[in-house]
């Protein structure tokens, strides 16, 4: 899972459930926020889009923009899969995935990865998945440095007794994506 190429092309797009900014290069999507709206709580996630462009210049001045493309086609796909996923038509996703992280943090990213539509989760069960059992503080860690959310599913990660955990973008979204999912959790 874990790309060292930086983000060639960017997309923004509303859904219903708030803005995206979608990133990805030619090996696949790196970056998937919400933005925040007026009123959020929560920080800003997204990547700058000098970041992106910064990318785009590298892939031109190397002689071809054949990743711009496949960039671009990424971030199409990624579009139509998150729209479907919000309207409740899809349940996994396919788009090709490229984040950069540590090791670990890719390990617990992938075991994200793993979890079905509709299932929950506990840090402490990601660090046995990864067969770090001890690593739960750290499990806790990764999952919120995720630059892939939704894709990879950090929001159904919640307390060992069923209460919702921290997210990114706050508590009332993380609790509006596990309720599309069909899971009802303690607030």
């Amino acid at each position: 899972m874990n790309k060292p190429l930086l983000p060639l092309a960017k997309l923004n797009f509303k859904s219903e459930f708030g803005a995206l900014s979608v990133c990805a290069n030619a090996e696949g999507i790196t970056h998937v926020n919400f933005i925040p709206q007026q009123g959020d709580e929560w920080l800003s996630r997204e990547v700058d889009t000098n970041q992106a462009l910064m990318g785009a210049g590298a892939c031109a001045e190397n002689g071809g923009c054949d990743s711009y493309h496949l960039a671009k086609q990424h971030l199409l796909q990624a579009q139509l899969e998150l729209t479907e996923y919000f309207d409740g038509a899809r349940r996994q996703f396919e788009v090709k995935l490229a984040p950069k992280g540590t090791e670990f943090q890719c390990q617990v990213w992938h075991a994200l990865s793993e979890l079905e539509y509709g299932e929950s989760c506990s840090y402490a069960d990601i660090a046995s998945r990864i067969n770090r059992p001890k690593a739960v503080r750290a499990v806790g860690t990764a999952n919120g440095a995720n630059p892939i959310a939704i894709i990879v599913p950090c929001h159904r990660v919640i307390g060992k007794n069923g209460t919702l955990t921290g997210y990114a973008y706050g508590i009332d979204l993380k609790q509006k994506l596990l309720k599309l999912e069909g899971l009802n959790s303690k607030g």
